[in-house]
């Protein structure tokens, strides 16, 4: 799933044990800039089956962390160029 509109201060760890009330996290990561190290804003989220990660759009989706509403859905494969 991409997950968006996060907080600079989101870590993936604590974007994994947010996930994790949904169901297993099986693998989660915020993006950073490769030169400052400072977030990206954004990551994603992999989740065990097709239905946890359904319900952890359900429950995500417009709801916030660290003071800002995620924008939680499907991630689109990258076009390519």
């Amino acid at each position: 799933m991409f997950v968006g509109n996060l907080s600079w201060s989101v870590t993936t760890d604590l974007l994994k044990q947010h996930f994790s009330q949904a169901g297993t996290v099986t693998d989660a990561v915020v993006l950073t800039d490769r030169f400052t190290g400072r977030s990206k804003g954004f990551g994603f989220v992999e989740m065990a089956t097709d239905e946890e990660a359904k319900k952890a759009i359900e429950m995500f989706n417009n709801q916030p962390l660290e003071g800002r509403n995620m924008t939680v859905n499907v991630a689109k494969p990258k076009a390519e160029k």
